[in-house]
């Protein structure tokens, strides 16, 4: 079993937060993804089930997957989301962003 999918267990304060925006290729269509969906599925289900991908959504304005990882870095979500079905089969890309705590509650407790 890969790596990533054994990180149940990791320390969860030392991990960050990714966002990751899938993007289909435009010269793709639905009967290139269809033969690939039910392993794409599982591939993601076995990372959600080891704590790697927190969160996943679709877009309301069109079917594209929004996630969210707890990786060490970003190139760690890259790597991972590399051996997703689709994007092996050059159907799909992620565009990435590094999340961090706000900080703005902090102004709530100053001491003046």
């Amino acid at each position: 079993m890969p790596q990533h999918f054994e990180r149940v267990n990791v320390i969860r304060d030392v991990l960050m937060k990714i966002l990751a925006i899938e993007k289909e290729f435009a010269y793709k269509t639905a009967e290139d993804f269809q033969p690939h969906l039910e392993a794409e599925a599982r591939s993601v289900w076995e990372l959600y089930k080891s704590g790697v991908i927190r969160e996943i959504y679709f877009r309301a304005d069109r079917t594209s997957a929004i996630l969210i990882l707890e990786c060490e870095n970003l190139e760690e979500a890259k790597e991972i989301l590399s051996t997703l079905p689709l994007v092996q089969e050059g159907l799909i890309y992620f565009d990435f962003i590094e999340l961090a705590p706000y900080p703005g509650f902090e102004r709530l407790f100053k001491v003046k």
